[in-house]
């Protein structure tokens, strides 16, 4: 009698850092396209409102998709939801390879977006399952600073494909392709900690509430909410265009190195503001971000390309420690049951403000001009990121609180914890383990 023998499975740290790559990988893929862009306009003509469009159907799918399949990976289990969610994303790389207008485009970035949502659901829950311990704060900070971390790297690679190798739109996706075909393969050997269980179903229909004692500090972190993330919309739709067009820098490298230091200095930041009071990370993030986009429009001015990354540093490093900040300021005032309704409101915010306002710029740019369009938009995130600092400067530190999984960039996003994982680790109870 032939028995199946049992799958090996990877030890829990291993599958740990395999999720925390995989991650990285997946909003490295995100940002891949941005130094692109220029090429792209360059080469078939299409104007900025197409530009930002092709930019904001990604962050709409990938809100769609953490919201109706973010708890799949609770029923069904973390790994068939991984696996499958990195077989769309490599799929929309090979859209993109054999892209050949604006329509192809929009696909590729559409199924990029969903499959990224879908990811990010499993991958958070599985970071808090396979972190050393329920009460550690590894899994959180991975879930922080892995999407800020590949962001900037995706922009830089692309960067230096587009400038320096050969085929520039096609092998950054070939490369792409690849990875996430082979991450794909090694989901397999993952350890499994989810049981099989009824529900899935059910678990696709979206849910998004406040609860009662959180809606004062949510309406007051909304301003901090759409400054961060209208701040970041810029960077990665128009950024290397503003890097082209204002200071007139022809280097494609250059162009990704703009989105490389806002979100890598974001993804510093979070190392670094990590154990503060929330409520004054926030404050003060929100105070960096204003000062820093200051410096930008300054440059833009001058224009003075030094000044220009220098602001555009600070600025990043206000960008993920306000967000942090706000994040989790927010998270405590939710229990286990409504932090996960709770964070899907933060995500509505914060991609809406990721998308729109970058979508309503590439409509202004052709009558009003590159420069005034990012100078006016730069503006109103100065005015929001102080409405959101002022409260906050009177706000007494108290005593660290532990992170919560967050979204940074544009997966920014994308990370939230999945809902009875949220309670088990809330509650201190570690989830079922095969």
């Amino acid at each position: 009698m032939h028995t199946e023998r049992p799958a090996r499975r990877v030890p829990r740290p291993v599958g740990f850092w395999l999720l925390a790559v995989t991650l990285f990988a997946i909003l490295a893929a995100a940002s891949a396209p941005s130094p692109l862009y220029v090429v792209y306009q360059h080469r078939w003509g299409f104007s900025p409102i197409a530009l930002t469009t092709i930019f904001a159907v990604y962050a709409l799918a990938l809100l769609v998709a953490l919201l109706v399949v973010g708890g799949l990976s609770d029923y069904i289990g973390r790994r068939p939801v991984l696996a499958a969610a990195l077989i769309v994303d490599a799929a929309s790389m090979a859209v993109f390879l054999t892209a050949d207008g604006v329509g192809p485009l929009l696909v590729a970035r559409t199924v990029q977006g969903l499959a990224t949502g879908a990811a990010a659901g499993a991958i958070s829950a599985g970071l808090l399952d396979l972190q050393p311990s329920p009460t550690s704060h590894l899994g959180p900070l991975m879930s922080s600073v892995a999407p800020a971390a590949g962001l900037a790297v995706g922009a830089l690679g692309a960067g230096l494909l587009v400038q320096y190798a050969p085929a520039p739109t096609m092998l950054v996706f070939v490369l792409l392709i690849a990875v996430f075909l082979l991450l794909a393969a090694a989901v397999f050997f993952l350890p499994e900690p989810v049981t099989p269980r009824p529900g899935a179903w059910a678990s696709l229909r979206p849910r998004v509430a406040v609860p009662p004692q959180a809606r004062k500090a949510f309406l007051a972190a909304t301003p901090s909410l759409v400054a961060t993330w209208a701040m970041g919309g810029l960077y990665l739709a128009l950024g290397p265009s503003v890097a082209a067009g204002v200071l007139h820098i022809g280097s494609h490298l250059v162009g990704g190195l703009v989105v490389t230091t806002l979100f890598g200095a974001g993804a510093v930041a979070s190392l670094l503001v990590g154990d503060f009071a929330p409520k004054r990370v926030m404050a003060v993030g929100s105070a960096a971000l204003a000062a820093g986009t200051g410096l930008t429009l300054l440059a833009l001015v001058g224009p003075s390309t030094p000044l220009f990354f220098i602001g555009t540093a600070l600025a990043g490093a206000g960008f993920g420690s306000s967000f942090l900040g706000t994040f989790r300021s927010l998270a405590s005032l939710a229990g286990p049951t409504e932090r996960a309704d709770l964070f899907a409101s933060v995500y509505i915010v914060s991609y809406l403000a990721f998308s729109i306002p970058a979508v309503l710029a590439g409509i202004a740019v052709p009558s009003l001009g590159l420069r005034t369009v990012t100078m006016v938009y730069g503006a109103v995130v100065i005015v929001l990121a102080l409405l959101a600092a002022i409260p906050g400067t009177a706000v007494r530190r108290s005593a660290p609180m532990p992170l919560v999984a967050v979204a940074s960039s544009e997966g920014l996003a994308a990370v939230a914890p999945s809902r009875p994982v949220a309670a088990d680790v809330a509650g201190g109870r570690e989830p079922c383990r095969q």
